[in-house]
């Protein structure tokens, strides 16, 4: 069954900080903030969007159109100074390894606009990137290197509801038993297939990373986020104990 993620728009006065109101949020997601999040009081020296002026695609001056306005500050009311970490593992050359990203909710200071409306910046994971975070009036969450959104999350909701399942598997081993020149997207269409139990997680999936998850077994598929190239699929597995090594290696054979 398709998730439809809850809105965050319609009245932003009545918009109750995510922290203090997680309604919305899955119990996996909840307990995420509940352990690690928190809010940072919004700075004074920001400028409502209200009174910003910003550029139309033909880099003319305009007042920030309402449908802006309205998502920039219902952003800012629902998520604004919201802060947690997400722990992850990874497999690496002869070894694995798992490491924690605090990810942060403070808008940015641009918007733009494309042919499906306008996005904004917010800071997102806090790494050393080249993609800037930006959310889209119309709902989805995306990454643009200065030029094309590129859709990574159909809302915040799924963004925060994918960053939960990231950190519950972060305790489980990553799978990298692969075989030298396998085709890894046709290995995981038949881990899929052939694993009892394997379901997808909907509250954090959509068109552009999906999350498949079992009792013992966890993968991962995201769209790359090239804008030069076409966007590929790239994937992460994980296995839970030796039951979870013993259902893939059963299922691979």
């Amino acid at each position: 069954m398709a998730y439809d993620a809850p809105d965050f728009e319609p009245v932003r006065e009545a918009c109750v900080h995510i922290v203090d109101d997680p309604t919305g949020l899955s119990e996996r997601a909840r307990d995420l903030l509940a352990r690690t999040g928190w809010r940072k009081p919004e700075s004074a020296a920001r400028l409502a969007t209200d009174f910003l002026r910003v550029r139309d695609r033909t880099g003319r001056l305009i007042p920030a159109p309402m449908k802006l306005v309205i998502r920039r500050e219902a952003f800012a009311a629902r998520f604004g100074g919201l802060q947690y970490a997400v722990r992850r593992s990874v497999a690496l050359p002869g070894m694995d390894r798992e490491f924690q990203r605090l990810w942060d909710f403070d808008l940015g200071g641009w918007m733009r606009r494309d042919v499906r409306g306008w996005h904004f910046d917010f800071i997102g994971e806090r790494v050393s990137s080249p993609v800037a975070y930006a959310v889209h009036t119309d709902g989805r969450v995306g990454v643009t290197h200065g030029g094309l959104f590129l859709e990574i999350a159909t809302s915040v909701y799924h963004l925060i509801e994918s960053h939960a399942v990231l950190d519950q598997v972060a305790s489980w081993q990553p799978w990298h038993e692969y075989a030298a020149g396998s085709d890894r997207m046709a290995l995981v269409d038949h881990l899929a297939a052939q694993l009892d139990g394997l379901t997808e997680v909907a509250e954090a999936s959509g068109p552009c990373a999906r999350w498949l998850l079992g009792e013992n077994v966890a993968i991962h598929e995201v769209l790359s986020y090239s804008s030069d190239v076409p966007r590929t699929r790239q994937l992460a597995v994980w296995a839970r104990g030796q039951d979870g090594i013993g259902q893939i290696r059963a299922a691979l054979a």
